[in-house]
């Protein structure tokens, strides 16, 4: 798959039934992943194994993941998504706005940021348990 919107697309599919190691298939040996709220160097991860590390424990509990892709835009092989991503827990959901840019490059992820507000997701959170 060449087209770098499509690829990103499918990465998110993929993660709607909690399976990681399907989301995988769509990333690069080399992703770099940052959830920039952690910060660039500590939210940092290389490779499918650092997406799991930080993906596997995150889903832990979670029922099913929606990603409802709001705006997109396409430049050469950067994919800007802003999206909502839902997350069903046992005792309700969860809502976290996010904006994702992604590079892709022979129809695999080799980066992918993520910019949000951990606030909004704590604060979800708290009022669940």
């Amino acid at each position: 798959m060449n087209d770098p919107l499509a690829t990103v697309l499918e990465f998110f599919r993929s993660f709607e039934g909690n399976d990681v190691e399907e989301a995988v298939k769509h990333v690069s040996d080399d992703l770099e992943y940052v959830n920039v709220p952690f910060g660039f160097e500590a939210g940092t991860v290389i490779g499918p194994d650092g997406m799991r590390a930080v993906l596997v424990p995150a889903f832990t509990g979670v029922i099913r993941n929606e990603f409802i892709v709001r705006t997109t835009a396409v430049a050469n092989d950067t994919v800007f998504v802003e999206r909502l991503d839902r997350h069903q827990l046992p005792n309700g959901w969860v809502e976290l706005p996010v904006t994702g840019v992604f590079t892709v490059r022979d129809g695999k992820i080799i980066r992918w940021r993520d910019y949000f507000d951990m606030n909004v997701f704590a604060t979800q959170m708290a009022a669940l348990a």
